[in-house]
């Protein structure tokens, strides 16, 4: 797990804007010492989640092949953290970046 956060913020009021990157597999970024709380977030997968479903007729049984859905992993904040989740259950999160609006701290 590998938090970078840039180290030059942009100041706009009483506001904080903070940019950085995180790892696959990472599923937290903690902005407490930046932030005094979070306004909105956003975060840019570097690919997406590819999850790979049967499709079927269930009147007859047959098998239509296989479909290929495609998830980007999304983001939640609450108070000084942002909570990064996978797009689809069971995969794991892909390498991105985040962009993070708050009141400075």
């Amino acid at each position: 797990m590998a938090i970078t956060i840039d180290t030059r913020p942009t100041v706009f009021g009483d506001r904080l804007v903070v940019t950085g990157s995180y790892e696959a597999g990472d599923t937290s970024i903690d902005l407490s010492s930046q932030l005094a709380s979070i306004d909105a977030v956003t975060i840019n997968p570097s690919a997406f989640q590819v999850t790979n479903i049967q499709d079927a007729d269930p009147a007859g049984g047959s098998s239509f092949g296989i479909t290929a859905l495609k998830h980007l992993d999304f983001a939640t904040f609450s108070g000084t953290t942002v909570t990064i989740a996978a797009g689809a259950l069971g995969q794991t999160t892909k390498a991105g970046t985040f962009l993070a609006i708050g009141r400075r701290s």
